[in-house]
């Protein structure tokens, strides 16, 4: 019983989405980076110039942004 006491007073906490947590870094200004896609596979037909500028983190579009810091509630 004491038990169930102790863990009704305990503060709720959100989990966090541990999905989400791996694709996406909040920066500086709040704003997420994360990878490019089009990498994976069939890369012999893509340009070495697009190849290298997909290499390069983007920002999350704005209206992503809500939804992605729902799921990351401590980032």
């Amino acid at each position: 019983m004491l038990f169930l006491y102790y863990w009704r007073k305990q503060m709720p906490k959100i989990k966090t989405h541990s999905g989400a947590a791996k694709r996406f870094k909040r920066t500086g200004s709040g704003s997420f980076k994360c990878g490019q896609s089009h990498r994976r596979h069939i890369l012999t037909k893509k340009s070495t110039k697009r190849k290298r500028q997909l290499r390069k983190a983007a920002t999350l579009h704005q209206a992503d942004v809500r939804m992605t810091a729902r799921m990351l509630p401590y980032s």
